[in-house]
């Protein structure tokens, strides 16, 4: 943990202005560098599982690592000081603090729930590299930072931004769904297999369930559950798809889904995804591929036009769902001017309730100050839009599904054509490891796949992906990183680039240090490791702080929750109460300068730059 400190430590470092705009790209070997951080050192001790983070990016980037008092990167003499403020929290506590135990938990109906593996860590990590990869593309470009920082809080609310926006938005004609009698995923074969299922449309949902023998009513009932799950968190299914799929073997269930057009997921282990890594040579832990485009340099010239890092540059987005729009969102939060490609008509999740005047506040917690161009990519109308105004872009980012954008002539190599110092980023479901037609990749299947959803639930739980959006959230979050970063390698190589990251590799971000240690793959819990109940609404220890042997969680369940925490603090622990609704959190005190209202709740941009 560190304290308040670290932001006058930062605005000291200001006295050391940088000037990195002028220096030509290093040589290395007889040829232009490669990796984006060539010739940078990044100095600290460390001292946070963030920092630890922090460095990791910025080596795979090129940084060269060694020992020093504080965290910084420095080239030839200039550095930029970077911190991370917990603000005396750790992982449990900002979970509990800033709403993710309360979605979490929802699903299963019995309360907050606390993430196994340490989600706010690593989302304050990936944020706090995407600002200092920012600074030091603004000193490129001649306007220097001297440092950079980001909070726990701020990532943590980040994370849960459409689901912040949706609670706090005033339409007086909706009301949240929450789990009520019935079961969310995974479901069980008779053979005793955990499975995730995935289908995007409603007739394959409605044909595999036909298959299994269910009425059409139970079918339609529960493909709404199923459906909003990606939104809400929670799916309360009906039993009898529980006990369909319980009454045959995988195998069977498998060539059900086969036919029906449906996706079929074992819940594997995490020591089953260990074996493939270890099997491909992969390194888990990798968070994307920066490659550079072959050919001739360019000389890519967009000016600045304000004080934000990424001003003065186009980025055009294709983005679905979550994973692309978030990304977008992230540029675009550091100043980049984003061009949003939607389908004629708009994108159909702007209807999405509840609503904040005529759009979703799920949308526009990810959408919102982006320009919008409607086109029909099926169109060569359509594709010639986007390829124009690819022309004069920075960065073109997409999630399509494998070989979309190929089909379309919307490819690197494509778009290289027009514009050879342009940044091509695809943010995937798999990367390359799933081979030409893989499974659609969606956040839910990839926790089954890759053993996260083992990792999520402690031992003694029935292993269960998230029905937070994890892995959506932390892709974008991803993507925007690589981008960058490829912006950086961009402007001091003169090449464009190309930017490969996926939900799968974000899930092996959580993974590494799981995979690191010498602890089970799904963690042995005590009795104070979880959300305790009170009278009133729950509280959660920091890790580590242990209340003495008279105290008992039953002495709290008692208790109003300020009270429960006055005796924890009394007896030296450091504790929180937790977040029952996100909502809330819009009214408190030490959030609400993180956020601005404007018909519901938006998270502000998490870094602060100190010139």
């Amino acid at each position: 943990m560190r304290s308040a400190s670290v932001w006058s430590r930062l605005h000291r470092a200001a006295d050391a202005q940088t000037s990195w705009g002028d220096q030509p790209p290093r040589q290395r070997h007889g040829s232009a560098v490669t990796l984006p951080l060539d010739g940078w050192t990044v100095s600290g001790t460390a001292r946070s599982a963030v920092e630890a983070l922090v460095v990791r990016h910025l080596t795979y980037l090129g940084a060269q690592s060694k020992p020093g008092e504080s965290l910084r990167i420095a080239r030839d003499g200039h550095g930029l000081e970077i911190a991370a403020e917990w603000a005396g929290l750790d992982e449990p506590t900002a979970q509990a603090a800033y709403g993710l135990m309360a979605i979490h938990g929802r699903a299963q109906a019995s309360g907050p729930q606390r993430l196994a593996v340490d989600y706010v860590t690593t989302a304050t990590g990936v944020i706090a590299t995407q600002g200092v990869l920012a600074a030091l593309l603004s000193g490129m470009r001649g306007r220097p930072i001297a440092a950079v920082g980001t909070g726990v809080a701020n990532a943590a609310l980040l994370t849960i931004s459409q689901y912040l926006a949706a609670a706090s938005a005033s339409d007086p004609d909706y009301l949240e769904p929450l789990a009520s009698n019935g079961t969310p995923p995974p479901f069980e074969s008779a053979d005793g297999t955990l499975l995730e299922l995935e289908t995007l449309d409603p007739q394959p949902w409605a044909d595999f369930w036909t298959f299994l023998g269910l009425t059409p009513a139970v079918i339609a009932r529960a493909w709404k559950a199923f459906v909003l799950r990606y939104a809400t968190a929670t799916a309360s299914l009906p039993a009898e798809l529980h006990q369909a799929t319980r009454m045959l073997a995988f195998e069977q269930l498998r060539q059900a889904a086969e036919r029906a057009g449906v996706t079929i997921q074992p819940v594997r282990t995490f020591g089953q995804r260990l074996a493939d890594v270890e099997g491909q040579c992969q390194q888990l832990g990798r968070p994307w591929t920066i490659s550079p485009r072959p050919g001739r340099r360019t000389s890519p010239s967009q000016a600045m036009d304000s004080a934000e890092p990424l001003s003065g540059l186009l980025v055009v987005e294709t983005g679905r769902r979550i994973q692309g729009p978030m990304a977008g969102h992230i540029l675009q939060l550091l100043g980049a001017e984003v061009v949003r490609i939607e389908p004629l008509g708009g994108d159909p999740l702007r209807g999405m309730p509840p609503m904040v005047g005529d759009c979703s506040a799920r949308f526009l917690a990810l959408n919102r100050n982006k320009r919008v161009v409607e086109a029909d990519l099926r169109a060569a109308s359509g594709r010639a839009t986007v390829r124009e105004l690819a022309r004069d872009a920075a960065v073109f980012l997409h999630n399509l599904a494998p070989g979309k954008a190929a089909q379309m002539s919307l490819d690197a190599p494509d778009l290289w054509k027009i514009n050879p110092g342009l940044v091509y980023a695809y943010a995937s479901g798999w990367g390359e490891e799933r081979g030409g037609s893989p499974p659609p990749g969606t956040d839910f299947i990839a926790q089954a796949y890759s053993g996260l959803a083992h990792n999520v639930r402690p031992a003694g739980q029935r292993p269960a992906g998230s029905l937070m959006t994890i892995l959506d959230v932390l892709g974008g979050l991803i993507a925007a990183e690589g981008v960058v970063a490829a912006l950086v390698n961009r402007y001091r190589t003169g090449r464009g680039q190309q930017v490969d990251s996926s939900l799968l590799s974000a899930a092996g971000v959580l993974q590494a240090p799981i995979a690191e240690s010498a602890a089970a793959h799904q963690p042995v819990w005590g009795m104070w490791d979880a959300p305790v109940p009170t009278a009133d609404g729950h509280v959660m220890i920091a890790a580590g702080s242990r209340p003495p042997q008279s105290l008992s969680p039953t002495d709290l369940a008692s208790q109003r929750t300020v009270d429960a925490l006055a005796s924890l603090r009394s007896a030296g622990m450091c504790a929180v109460a937790v977040c029952q609704d996100p909502a809330a959190l819009v009214t408190d005190p030490a959030v609400s300068p993180l956020v601005e209202f404007d018909g519901c709740a938006f998270v502000r941009p998490p870094w602060r730059f100190v010139r």
